[in-house]
């Protein structure tokens, strides 16, 4: 784990990068270029193919790599360093920064992390995250929450249960938690909700393959419940038990191989 001091960068990768052709390149956008290249690095780095203080490779190559204008890689490379993966420095180029100093709560980079192999850390840490906000914004939006937040909560909570497919039930489980962190009438939830969004999609996803339908649905529903009804500790024992369970489901992941997740 890295530290947060300033490190030398340490090596170039210019000679040991991947091919990779850009997909429809005729039909691409030139922001649509620089998006998607910023995405193949980004993901690159984020999945350790090119570790802190690796020192990228300079304009030409990549142009040459990914058969993109020098301007693409320009404007990629500056994406890159506005989420903080990367910083560059005259006659020495980019370089990836480590890692305590990258943007993690940035929909892109949440994107990349949930992206990379080492799925059971990812899962991890977004767990850690919930069992420090969920709970408490629960309760808050027991005591806080509107006619219209209700109705968002409950309407959530039903299509839940009415989904027939895992896509939709993922999609009604993130609208349901998103909808509690912004009825919880503190500000600072409310963007942290949105940044989450893509890293929940994964773990719901993920999870959401193994859990009893009837088990997940009626635990929910107990959240619902209790916000309702204007009862926070009742609904924040609720989510402490929604998380508890999945995180079960995540430590028997580890005894066995998931099985490819749903769209």
């Amino acid at each position: 784990m890295a530290d947060g001091t300033s490190k030398r960068p340490h090596e170039t990768v210019a000679d040991r990068t991947p091919a990779m052709r850009r997909p429809n390149a005729a039909r691409m956008s030139g922001s649509s270029v620089h998006a998607w290249l910023a995405s193949e690095i980004g993901l690159r780095i984020v999945r350790g193919d090119y570790p802190p203080g690796t020192i990228l490779p300079n304009e030409a190559k990549w142009s040459e790599t990914f058969e993109v204008s020098r301007s693409a890689v320009r404007e990629a490379i500056k994406m890159l360093m506005a989420k903080s993966l990367l910083a560059s420095r005259p006659k020495v180029g980019s370089w990836v920064e480590p890692k305590d100093r990258w943007n993690l709560l940035d929909r892109d980079v949440l994107g990349w992390y949930a992206a990379s192999p080492d799925r059971e850390a990812f899962l991890r840490t977004v767990q850690e995250f919930r069992h420090i906000i969920e709970p408490e914004a629960a309760a808050f939006a027991a005591e806080r929450h509107s006619e219209a937040q209700m109705s968002e909560i409950s309407q959530s909570c039903r299509e839940m249960g009415q989904a027939i497919s895992l896509q939709e039930r993922t999609l009604a489980d993130t609208r349901f938690h998103l909808a509690i962190l912004r009825a919880s009438g503190n500000d600072l939830l409310v963007p942290l909700g949105v940044l989450i969004e893509s890293a929940l999609d994964h773990l719901f996803t993920f999870v959401t393959q193994e859990v009893q339908d009837q088990r997940a649905q009626s635990l929910h529903e107990a959240i619902e419940t209790n916000i309702r009804l204007r009862r926070p500790q009742a609904a924040r024992n609720a989510v402490h038990r929604l998380l508890a369970n999945t995180d079960d489901v995540i430590a028997r992941s580890r005894r066995q191989t998931p099985a490819p997740t749903g769209g």
